[in-house]
C-alpha cells in the first residue's frame, strides 16, 4: 500500500534521523486518555498530537465538531516536532486507524508527501513486543513550508452543489444505522446528506489493519473510478480511512468534507434524508 506501513517497517526505521513518529491516540469518550496513555508509554521518539488540541480548531456555530485547525498553528507544532518537508512521517493511534489517518490527511493537505499510517497502530506494536518508552523526545526546530492542496478539501458550498446537481458522489462513512437515521448518539439530527451512499469506514479494516488493495477495490467496485467523490462522516475524522482507502484503490478525484454531517446540520436550510 502507498500510504500504510507495517510495524516491521517502523522497527527497521526507528532510529533513522529523517523519520518522525506521531502518536495520535485519542478517545472520544475520554478526551484526556490519549495524552495520558502517551505519557505512560509510547514508541521511542514519538511526539504526541491531540485530536482536539492539535488536529482540530475551535468549535463554532459552523464547521462541525472537529473543524480544521489553524494552518499556521499546526505548522508551528510540526516544526517544533522536527518535521520539515523532507521528513518521513508515520502516525499511529491505538489501532482504530481514524485518528492517525486524520493526521495523515492534514499533512497531505499541507503539502507533505512522505507521510504514512502505522497498520495496526500501537496495539499491534505492543503485541509484537517492540520497544516502548516514557521518555518525551525533543528535536531541533525544523522548517516546514506549507503548500496547501485545496483539491483535497470540500466545503459546505461544494457539497450543496453536489446535492443539487448530482455531479459528484457523496460517501457517508458512518455505520449504517446512523446513515439511515435509525440511531444518532452524537449529533442533534439523524439521517444523512441527500443522495449520499453509505460505505462504513470500518469495513476497510480487519483486526485493526487495512484490507489489501484488491479488497479495497472490491469495496468500491460499484463506483466509477473517474468519479468525483466527496467523503464525510460525523465530524471529519472517521471519513479519512475511506479517503485513504479510495486513494489506495486508485480513485484520484477524492475530497474530504471536513465539517461533515455535524457541519451540514448546523445550517437550518440544509435538507436531510
Amino acid at each position: 500500500m502507498n500510504h500504510v506501513r507495517d510495524k516491521e517497517w517502523l522497527l527497521k526505521n526507528l532510529n533513522q534521523n529523517k523519520v518522525r513518529i506521531a502518536d495520535c491516540r485519542f478517545s472520544l469518550a475520554e478526551p484526556k486518555k490519549g495524552k495520558q496513555d502517551y505519557l505512560n508509554d509510547h514508541v521511542p521518539g514519538a511526539v504526541f498530537f491531540d485530536l482536539e488540541h492539535d488536529l482540530s480548531g475551535s468549535v463554532g456555530n459552523h464547521g462541525g465538531r472537529h473543524p480544521l485547525p489553524a494552518v499556521d498553528e499546526l505548522d508551528v507544532k510540526l516544526e517544533k516536532a522536527g518535521i520539515s518537508n523532507d521528513t518521513i512521517v508515520i502516525a499511529y493511534d491505538n489501532g482504530e486507524g481514524s485518528y492517525a489517518a486524520r493526521f495523515w490527511w492534514l499533512l497531505q493537505y499541507l503539502g507533505h508527501q512522505q507521510v504514512y499510517v502505522l497498520d495496526g497502530g500501537y496495539k499491534s506494536w505492543r503485541e509484537g513486543n517492540h520497544p516502548v518508552t516514557g521518555d518525551i523526545p525533543t528535536f531541533e526546530k525544523a522548517n516546514f513550508q506549507v503548500k496547501l492542496r485545496s483539491e483535497l478539501l470540500a466545503d459546505v458550498e461544494e457539497v450543496k452543489e453536489a446535492v443539487e446537481k448530482q455531479t459528484k458522489i457523496l460517501i457517508d462513512s458512518r455505520e449504517e444505522k446512523r446513515y439511515l437515521g435509525l440511531e444518532e448518539p452524537i449529533d442533534k439530527k439523524a439521517g444523512h446528506i441527500p443522495g449520499a451512499i453509505n460505505k462504513p469506514w470500518m469495513n476497510g479494516l480487519r483486526d485493526n489493519k487495512y484490507l489489501p488493495v484488491v479488497e479495497q477495490k472490491h469495496r468500491f467496485s460499484d463506483i466509477d473510478p473517474d468519479s468525483q467523490i466527496i467523503v464525510y462522516c460525523g465530524s471529519g475524522v472517521t471519513a479519512v480511512p475511506n479517503f485513504l482507502t479510495l486513494k489506495e484503490a486508485g480513485f484520484e478525484k477524492v475530497k474530504l468534507y471536513v465539517g461533515s454531517f455535524s457541519d451540514w446540520i448546523s445550517y437550518e436550510e440544509n435538507k436531510i434524508e
